[in-house]
């Protein structure tokens, strides 16, 4: 079974490695007990999503970049192409449905 927490917690830690940061400087930028930040980086903890976008905010990344890579991983995981799950463009037909509902409010 696939634990969101774990690869929660292993991109938290690649992001803060990668960024040269210890454990206890993300832990007191984000006001974390410093346990607790451990125990979310090893999947122990369920963070909650004010803890995790505290930790994102010390890391200076966007939570979304954090969200993406896990989701990422998670594909991978699960086998599910990243490329074909979620389009990353709107069709065009669909965008200027929308376009002229707005002119008319």
């Amino acid at each position: 079974m696939v634990l969101v927490r774990q690869e929660i917690g292993d991109v938290l830690r690649d992001y803060r490695l990668q960024k040269a940061m210890t454990l206890r400087q993300v832990a007191g930028r984000a006001s974390v007990a410093l346990g607790y930040l451990s125990e979310v980086e090893r999947g122990q903890k369920e963070a909650s999503s004010e803890i995790l976008a505290s930790v994102a905010e010390a890391l200076e990344t966007p939570i979304s970049v954090i969200m993406r890579e896990v989701g990422d991983r998670l594909a991978v995981i699960e086998g599910v192409e990243t490329g074909s799950v979620v389009p990353d463009t709107l069709p065009d037909d669909l965008v200027a449905e929308f376009d002229a509902d707005l002119a008319v409010r």
